[in-house]
């Protein structure tokens, strides 16, 4: 989920930037913090020699602290948009000079086109309209992002391009959009008829070319970001070429995480269709039942887990018992079967590509979204990477929540393990 996050200013070795940098350009509220990756990067004495993995990047998090902190890394997104941020986010040799004077033609263009405008707004198809919650976005807001998106998709020099059009999507959900994030994304009762959408986006362009004239950035830190299925890793990494993991998997619980970058994914043609989100669906991690389908066997992957079988059968039988019908709630007790067979088959590609003595960080949460069947997510993944031959280190309490589907406190955890080539 998206949002524009302030946090406190810290004096990360010899770079005086703020830390509205880079992570403010655009970012999830539920993606675990920057201090917290700092600290295990500490942690797992990790330094310019190492390579660093993030296979469940989101929008960068992980490779942004690692690069502030000249480490080496590798991100792995499914979803496109996420994916872009990071890329975007982690390329840091960029003229902001050129940058600015660009923007600043754009702006003015935009302005020019708005003036008079008789003709009909600009507004998304049939097929597009059916991918983003209703009343996501008025339509003038929306005829005016159209408009800049135009404009911006005219400019030839790619890296600028893709720093603009980033910061036109966090514009389009903040400043423009009717959308509101709490545990899910919805659409808020007081809808924007109107929005400065020009305006803020060129104050936004300002903060970027004012961070990256902070930066000063060398450009000798690789960074790279695949747009990849997590479960399938062999595909994008070299063997033994991983020092450590550090990552936020998602958690299993009924949040579609695809809602929270719907809007913006459809006004940058990300998905355009119906397809072309399933598509994107069947690359993550069967975390909820919005993303499981007929076809899916990572389930099949556990074997005998009577821990993860007594979860699935508990669901179903209070399922049963509240007479709860509907075609998601018939699923509550298969995905989570999906998403630890899911985990399983990630941690069993992802052997090979460590080297030994690797360790690796996973940020997961307890839940209790299926109806109120309550799981240790890390107690659970920690039996099953123990199962795959990784050790484990420990299991960290990270911080505690508020359920709100229970009101109980539940653990966010970081899993610690260790290959050493088992």
């Amino acid at each position: 989920m998206l949002e524009l996050l302030n946090p406190k200013d810290t004096r990360i070795n010899k770079l005086q930037v703020e830390d509205r940098a880079f992570h403010d350009w655009y970012r999830f509220v539920l993606s675990f913090p920057p201090h917290l990756v700092k600290e295990y990067i500490e942690k797992l004495n990790l330094t310019s020699a190492s390579v660093l993995l993030d296979p469940f990047c989101g929008t960068g998090t992980t490779l942004v602290e690692a690069k502030k902190n000249y480490i080496p890394s590798i991100g792995i997104e499914a979803n496109p948009m996420a994916h872009f941020a990071s890329m975007v986010k982690t390329k840091w040799d960029i003229d902001f000079v050129k940058l600015l004077d660009c923007s600043e033609k754009i702006f003015k263009k935009c302005l020019s086109r708005l003036e008079g405008w008789h003709a009909p707004l600009k507004c998304f198809n049939e097929d597009q309209e059916s991918l983003v919650l209703a009343n996501s976005i008025n339509p003038i807001p929306l005829h005016k992002c159209f408009i800049l998106y135009e404009e911006i998709t005219k400019n030839p020099l790619q890296d600028i391009r893709n720093i603009q059009l980033l910061a036109l999507a966090t514009v389009c959900v903040y400043s423009a959009s009717n959308l509101k994030f709490g545990p899910e994304v919805y659409v808020s009762n007081n809808k924007r008829i109107d929005a400065p959408v020009f305006e803020d986006w060129i104050d936004k362009i300002r903060i970027i070319a004012e961070d990256l004239q902070k930066l000063n950035y060398n450009g000798k830190v690789k960074s790279f970001c695949h747009l990849a299925d997590s479960r399938n890793l062999k595909t994008v990494l070299k063997r033994n070429s991983i020092d450590a993991v550090i990552t936020s998997p998602p958690y299993p619980n009924e949040k579609d995480y695809t809602r929270t970058t719907r809007l913006e994914s459809t006004l940058l043609g990300f998905i355009n269709s119906k397809k072309e989100l399933r598509a994107l669906k069947e690359n993550l991690i069967r975390s909820n039942t919005r993303n499981v389908y007929i076809a899916d066997l990572d389930d099949k992957l556990l074997g005998v887990n009577h821990r993860i079988d007594k979860i699935s059968k508990e669901i179903e039988r209070r399922r049963i018992s509240l007479n709860k019908t509907s075609g998601f709630e018939r699923q509550y007790h298969r995905v989570v079967k999906l998403y630890f067979g899911g985990m399983k088959r990630h941690l069993e590609d992802l052997k090979f590509a460590l080297k030994p003595g690797a360790r690796l960080a996973y940020v997961v949460g307890d839940q209790a979204s299926y109806l109120q069947v309550l799981i240790r997510t890390g107690e659970i993944l920690g039996e099953i990477a123990s199962e795959l031959g990784y050790d484990i280190v420990s299991i960290d309490l990270f911080r505690t929540r508020l359920s709100t589907v229970t009101g109980q406190y539940l653990r966010e955890e970081v899993l610690v393990l260790e290959w050493n080539g088992g």
